[in-house]
């Protein structure tokens, strides 16, 4: 499987008469690297000096590169950046003011003075904080880095570049203001009270890679106690999008969601949401596996979560672990661990198999080994046809959440937006290697929008037309 590609640049001193360009693209290549851009800072008779953009897709060969330059006679390496590090440099987002102060009576109207007037109307109807502040249009991105995507539990501070990242996406896509906010790992219920003592700042909350299953009672209390929307993306960003994959796939194989034998492997945060959304998309024969093999209503668990799940999926009562649950199935859907699921499996499959392997970085089964029999095949990766990635719905679940100021995001809403990114792509456009549509397709967002805000009405969470 092929690894994620980083991106260096080498500022590189040489002495024309001791070294040719051409031998420093020969080590470079014989390293492992791909030399993508080449600047020249600096021209000299006698000496040159070049910013060298080298892609490689592991740090041994990075440094391998950089080591056979080093002793390369004639070549001085002057700096050496990462582009995804300086990418990063003193933060990706910052705050810039809509009004310009250039005076005194400027600053009494946005300050002190006058600004009293507008807290004083605030204090007295607090609706006016959406009219009068950035409340309307702002979402709080808040984690404690406890289940980081790929990197697990990490400092609070690791967890920024993240929470970053996520809230450029807001802007980016939906024109949302999304602000980063890490804190400490605690109990559940103190980050319950901590997110409740910032919410009046906010229109929306956004939680992020907390750990289960403190994610299930942080965001069952928050939506509680709250009367903002608050949506766990790791939960329902990857349901919503996993979901809309599905159904473009099963129009694909002419298969319809009532008939379909389902296999959900991963009964986490991401599977018991993905579990719920096939539910309430019409799905009848779901079953839920994890590492005590396939949850049925006939055993008690320890975790309640699978008692719930359990009493709702695997109407025949399978049992047994997942080679032996994958036999007939229609789909299978995992959010799991690498390799779990073998060729064999998707082999005792049911006709044209749908194979969605969603753990990340590495996936339940490759593409290339699924191939020869998944009919459909989508992954959590970038580097492969069908990515399932929450980015396609965030931005536009939120921007529909706090257009028509919904007090909740419900499941009337994440279905609609399933349906909303399914139908950007027509049957002319819909194969095996388009069943989700790109991140930057730009009738994304407005079409979960719209499809939000129809559903939030219907549902009687929207308090604003």
């Amino acid at each position: 499987m092929s690894k994620a590609t980083m991106s260096i640049i080498l500022r590189l001193e040489m002495i024309k008469e001791k070294t040719s360009f051409g031998e420093i693209a020969t080590i470079v290549s014989n390293a492992g690297g791909d030399i993508v851009a080449i600047d020249v800072i600096k021209e000299g008779k006698t000496v040159t000096v070049r910013d060298i953009s080298i892609n490689v897709n592991d740090e041994t060969k990075q440094q391998r590169i950089i080591h056979s330059l080093e002793q390369l006679p004639g070549v001085t390496i002057k700096h050496t950046s990462d582009r995804t590090f300086l990418v990063h440099s003193g933060g990706k987002i910052h705050v810039t003011s809509k009004i310009e102060v250039d005076n005194r009576e400027e600053m009494s109207r946005v300050y002190t003075p006058e600004v009293a007037r507008v807290c004083e109307a605030i204090d007295e109807d607090p609706e006016l904080a959406y009219q009068f502040t950035i409340k309307k249009n702002s979402v709080a991105v808040i984690s404690d880095g406890t289940a980081v995507l790929g990197l697990g539990n990490i400092r609070p501070e690791a967890a920024m570049p993240v929470m970053e990242g996520k809230a450029m996406l807001f802007k980016q896509f939906a024109n949302v203001d999304a602000f980063p906010i890490c804190i400490e790992p605690q109990s559940a219920e103190d980050t319950i009270k901590l997110i409740k003592a910032l919410s009046p700042s906010f229109g929306g909350i956004n939680l992020e890679d907390i750990a289960s299953p403190q994610c299930f009672d942080i965001e069952q209390q928050l939506k509680k106690e709250l009367d903002i929307p608050v949506f766990h993306d790791d939960q329902h960003g990857t349901a919503i999008v996993a979901l809309a994959g599905l159904l473009n796939a099963l129009r694909l194989v002419d298969k319809k969601m009532e008939d379909c034998k389902i296999v959900i492997c991963g009964i986490g945060a991401a599977g018991i949401a993905i579990t719920n959304m096939v539910l309430k998309a019409g799905a009848k024969n779901v079953i839920g596996v994890d590492i005590e093999g396939a949850l049925t209503s006939k055993q008690t668990y320890d975790n309640e979560s699978w008692n719930i799940i359990a009493g709702k999926t695997n109407p025949h009562h399978e049992t047994g672990e997942l080679c032996d649950i994958i036999q007939n199935a229609d789909v299978f859907i995992g959010v799991s661990a690498p390799g779990i699921l073998s060729k064999d499996d998707v082999r005792q499959m049911a006709k044209d198999p749908i194979v969605f392997a969603l753990a990340n970085p590495h996936p339940e089964i490759t593409p290339d080994d699924a191939k020869p029999y998944a009919k459909v095949m989508a992954t959590g990766r970038s580097d492969y046809p069908n990515q399932v990635n929450n980015v396609l719905c965030f931005p536009g679940i939120f921007r529909g959440a706090l257009d028509c100021r919904a007090s909740d995001i419900n499941e009337d809403m994440k279905l609609a937006a399933a349906k909303a990114i399914a139908s950007t792509i027509d049957m002319e456009e819909l194969n095996e290697d388009y069943i989700i549509p790109s991140v930057f397709n730009e009738n994304i967002v407005p079409a979960i929008r719209d499809a939000v805000i129809e559903a939030a009405k219907l549902s009687g969470v929207a308090r604003k037309e």
